[in-house]
């Protein structure tokens, strides 16, 4: 082989290097393009690490929440509306992760493949987020809250959109504490954390609602099916304590006043085998993909369970723990004839020419059985009808069953998740307050003001 041929090899291998590198680079730029754009090292949108210029973010009324001034990132003007809207807005500094300031973090710079975010550069704005939320009602949520850590959450469930979303703990972002970050300060445990998203709980006697649907489509005398409560109920492993002695109920009965012993041998009677597919069908164990977030998985395993532990879970203790975003869309399929929407919080993204691009849309993330459905509407209709009572829900013809969530450490969580029936009105509520007592209480009180904010929208 002479010399020339050898060259021409060598150099046949340099063009095919030269190539792959090419291929390598451009791959590179496509799949990390944004990532590294948006890379807090990046002058044109960060100072001093905290996010400064990027696109303003509204609420579904228009309203700003957050923008950029002469190089300075600015919030709401009222500090409640601040203090409401944290975890849907997020941070500057990205510490809450769930929000739009981080998910969105590359379409506020306007960040593209062609420019990069040579616009954000030019213009000194990004793209602009219009979200779905209601910036006065989440305000009336985080009122309604009061002392608690805790979360409520509000959502269409024909559309997907969700008009309310806080978490508690927070903070005003315009006047961030100086002491957020230290040690064993229990005012801001869990701050950073969209408690609506990304949080777990023990869901007590709201979990009643799935037994229910369980029993509905696996025992066919469910309805005439009499029960009987002492105060406990016996199993051979141990007791499922009862909060009050209620005697002979009905299934309709047992779950408008929440009897513990009557869903305790309801579950039993089920098995765990037929529970845990209800439970799956349900979406319990499985995340949702609310925009560009993941919410946190619920947790049901009683594979190895006594019949003790399998009538604690039945009524939503033992073990199992449940994600609120994910018991609002349970809602939102009860009501909506079968099928969960999934909830999004981006309405639309407006270019700074102008150009207006849709995010959000309706699109089935569970669907249950349609009969099974309506029997749990008409059940939870009972229980505010015949048991909480109307009034507590004025105008709003609510569906909703309450929970009282033991846990290890302090009172017990409250809870309330429900929907209108109204059909000028299809939301469905869910809230949470932490070691706030009895869900008939803090929970059901402050899912009532929210949704009597958002019917005022309406009327």
């Amino acid at each position: 082989m002479n010399k020339a041929v050898k060259r021409g090899y060598v150099l046949y291998l340099l063009i095919i290097a030269f190539l792959v590198g090419v291929v390598l680079l451009i791959y590179g730029f496509v799949i990390n393009g944004q990532t590294w754009s948006s890379n807090r090292a990046n002058k044109h949108i960060y100072s001093g690490g905290e996010l400064a210029a990027a696109g303003a973010i509204y609420d579904r009324n228009d309203k700003v929440l957050a923008q950029t001034v002469e190089g300075e990132r600015i919030f709401n003007s009222d500090n409640e509306i601040r203090k409401a809207t944290l975890h849907t807005v997020g941070d500057t500094a990205g510490f809450i992760a769930a929000g739009v300031h981080s998910a969105y973090k590359s379409t506020l710079s306007g960040y593209s493949f062609i420019d990069g975010v040579y616009r954000l550069k030019q213009n000194g704005v990004g793209n602009d987020i219009k979200l779905t939320i209601d910036a006065q009602a989440c305000k009336t949520a985080f009122k309604a809250l009061g002392k608690y850590k805790g979360t409520i959450g509000v959502y269409n469930y024909k559309t997907g959109e969700i008009v309310c979303m806080v978490s508690a703990p927070t903070y005003d972002p315009k006047n961030v504490p100086k002491d957020i970050n230290e040690d064993g300060l229990d005012k801001y445990e869990g701050v950073y954390l969209n408690r609506f998203l990304s949080g777990v709980y023990t869901p007590g006697s709201i979990f009643k609602v799935i037994t229910s649907a369980c029993a509905i489509e696996n025992l066919p005398d469910i309805h005439t099916r009499t029960f009987n409560c002492d105060g406990k109920y016996k199993t051979n492993s141990g007791d499922i304590i009862c909060r009050d002695s209620h005697g002979k109920l009905k299934f309709e009965g047992a779950l408008n006043i929440s009897c513990n012993s009557a869903f305790a041998e309801i579950a039993i009677l089920l098995g765990s085998e037929r529970l845990s597919q209800t439970v799956s069908d349900f979406g319990f164990n499985n995340t949702l993909k609310v925009g560009g977030v993941n919410t946190a998985k619920g947790s049901f395993n009683v594979d190895d369970a006594t019949d003790c532990d399998l009538g604690w879970a039945g009524i939503g203790q033992f073990t199992t723990l449940v994600n609120p975003c994910r018991m609002m869309v349970i809602m939102g399929a009860i009501a909506n004839n079968g099928n969960g929407v999934t909830p999004y919080f981006v309405e639309s993204i407006i270019t700074p020419n102008g150009t207006k691009k849709v995010v959000g849309s309706s699109t089935v993330s569970i669907k249950i059985n349609s009969v099974t459905a309506q029997e749990l509407k008409e059940l939870m209709r009972s229980n505010v009808k015949n048991y909480y009572g109307d009034s507590r829900f004025k105008n709003l013809q609510m569906c909703g069953k309450t929970g009282t969530a033991e846990v290890k450490n302090g009172d017990p969580h409250s809870w309330f998740v429900g929907f209108s029936n109204r059909s000028d009105m299809p939301y469905a509520v869910v809230a949470v307050a932490e070691n706030a007592g009895s869900g008939s209480g803090t929970a059901m009180n402050a899912a009532n003001k929210v949704m009597q904010q958002i019917l005022k929208t309406i009327e």
